[in-house]
C-alpha cells in the first residue's frame, strides 16, 4: 500500500454512523502524500477496496486538485498528489442499480436524439453516474464519446433527449432552447377532469422567481379512472415545470410522488414525444418524435 496521510472529514451524519449502516457514506480527504485513491478512501471509509474501485468506475469519486475543475476520478491507479482534495460518495443501494437502456432515434452530424426511458438520468449525481444517458453514450456509443448535454429530462419522465457531439453543436443548440426556439410537446396524464374534450389551458404562474409558461391541451377523459389525457407544450424550461404547474392547477400527474401525493409504486405518466427545430448548424428543419405510451388503465387506481 502507497504511503499516505490525511485529513478526514465525515460531512454526513450517514458517515458518522458508518459502522451501523455500511450501505452509505460520505468521505472527503485532503492528501498529503502521493497515494492512490482504493488505498486512502478504504482506509479512511472502511470499505473494501473491490467496493471503492466499483464505486470509482460508476462516478462516485470526485478528484479536486489545486488550480482546475472538480472532477470524477475513474482509474484505480490514478496518482494522487499532494494536496489534492478527494471525495467519496458511496451509496450501495445507487451502485448496485442496472440501468434501463436509452435507444437511439436519429443520429446527425453533430448531434444525436436519444428516447431516454423512465428510471435513468440524463446525466448523473454526486454519487455516480452509470445509470445516466450521458455516461452510456460516452461509454457505449463509437461515434460519440464526448458527449454534451445540452437540456435535462427527469429521471421519472420517458422521452426524447438531445444530445450533441461536440462544443459547437451544444453550444448552437443550447442557445435554441434558451430563446425558446425549439417546439417541445409531451403527453401525460394528469389526476381529474382538467376540462373538457378539445379544452386549451395556459398556466404562466412563475416558478423560483422567473417566468414560466406551459400550455396544455385535453386529448381524452378517461371517466372510469377520472383522468385527464394531456398534450403538453412547453414554451419555458424551469425545474420540474409541467408537474409544478398541473399540481398547481390541481391536477397533478399520475405517479408524481413530489408533487401529486401518489405512491411510489406508480409509474410517472409523462413522456417528452416531440421534438421540432431549425438546424442552427445546417438550417434544415428537424422533427422528431415517438409514439407516447399506451395508457395503462387497469394499473391507475383512483
Amino acid at each position: 500500500m502507497a504511503a499516505f496521510a490525511g485529513i478526514v472529514r465525515f460531512v454526513t451524519t450517514r458517515c458518522a454512523i458508518l459502522v451501523n449502516n455500511p450501505s452509505q457514506c460520505t468521505v472527503r480527504l485532503t492528501v498529503t502524500n502521493n497515494c492512490f485513491a482504493p488505498d486512502i478512501l478504504a482506509m479512511a471509509s472502511q470499505l473494501s477496496k473491490i467496493a471503492i474501485k466499483d464505486a470509482m468506475q460508476k462516478g462516485s469519486v470526485w478528484l479536486k486538485r489545486p488550480g482546475t475543475k472538480e472532477q470524477r476520478i475513474r482509474k484505480s491507479r490514478f496518482q494522487l498528489q499532494t494536496g489534492d482534495n478527494i471525495s467519496l460518495f458511496y451509496d450501495m443501494q445507487v451502485l448496485a442499480k442496472i440501468p434501463p437502456l436509452p435507444q437511439l432515434v436519429a443520429r446527425e452530424k453533430n448531434y444525436s436524439i436519444w428516447n431516454k426511458p423512465a428510471g435513468l438520468l440524463t446525466q448523473g449525481t454526486r454519487f455516480g453516474d452509470h445509470c445516466s444517458l450521458l455516461r452510456y453514450v460516452e461509454k457505449e456509443v463509437d461515434f460519440c464519446r464526448t458527449a454534451k448535454l445540452v437540456h435535462r429530462l427527469d429521471r421519472q419522465a420517458q422521452g426524447l433527449v438531445v444530445l450533441a457531439h461536440n462544443q459547437r453543436a451544444a453550444a448552437a443548440l443550447s442557445s435554441l432552447f434558451q430563446s425558446r426556439e425549439i417546439e417541445k410537446r409531451y403527453w401525460g396524464v394528469a389526476r381529474g377532469r382538467v376540462g373538457e374534450i378539445g379544452d386549451r389551458l395556459v398556466c404562466d404562474t412563475a416558478l423560483d422567481g422567473k417566468e414560466a409558461v406551459t400550455v396544455v391541451t385535453v386529448k381524452d377523459i378517461v371517466g372510469v379512472h377520472d383522468v385527464s389525457i394531456l398534450d403538453i407544450l412547453l414554451q419555458t424550461g424551469r425545474k420540474h415545470q409541467i408537474r409544478r404547474h398541473l399540481s398547481m392547477l390541481g391536477h397533478p400527474l399520475v405517479g408524481d410522488t413530489r408533487y401529486g401525493h401518489t405512491r411510489e409504486s406508480e409509474d410517472l405518466l409523462l413522456c417528452a414525444c416531440f421534438l421540432a427545430f431549425i438546424c442552427p448548424l445546417t438550417g434544415k428543419n428537424r422533427r422528431y418524435s415517438i409514439t407516447p405510451p399506451s395508457f395503462p388503465r387497469q394499473a391507475v387506481e383512483i
